[in-house]
């Protein structure tokens, strides 16, 4: 699915988030373009930093080094805007029915959802719960 009209408000997924920090190409062109299109307000969730600083800390993400100290300043310079968790996501992420179990996957359906994002994302499980996927 993709977005249609001037401007949309996209969710990032981690591996969306961390494609785009390395520039590699495992992030198609078209989410590329859309993620750089000025009118498009970009999000990347509090939750998307935690699963990035669980994987370094694991030493699954060793190139992510110098994101996990400066997360915050990689987003102003990117212009993406922070997400939050809030109550409301924490309620519907533990709510969410079905079988996907991924708690960082979850948040990210949850804030989909509540806050009426597209996320770009290749994960196709996530159209089993209504969001607006793009990829």
């Amino acid at each position: 699915m993709t977005p249609g009209g001037n401007s949309v408000r996209l969710l990032l997924d981690t591996h969306a988030l961390l494609w785009w920090y390395s520039d590699d190409p495992a992030l198609p062109k078209s989410c590329r373009k859309i993620i750089t299109q000025q009118d498009n307000s970009i999000f990347v969730s509090a939750a998307s930093a935690w699963e990035i600083a669980t994987k370094f800390r694991l030493g699954k993400l060793a190139t992510a080094s110098e994101l996990v100290q400066d997360f915050g300043g990689y987003l102003d310079r990117e212009r993406f805007m922070s997400l939050p968790v809030s109550y409301d996501h924490g309620i519907r992420a533990g709510m969410l029915p079905g079988p996907h179990q991924d708690p960082f996957d979850r948040m990210l359906i949850a804030q989909a959802e509540i806050e009426k994002l597209f996320i770009v994302s290749n994960e196709k499980i996530f159209d089993q719960y209504g969001i607006r996927r793009v990829w």
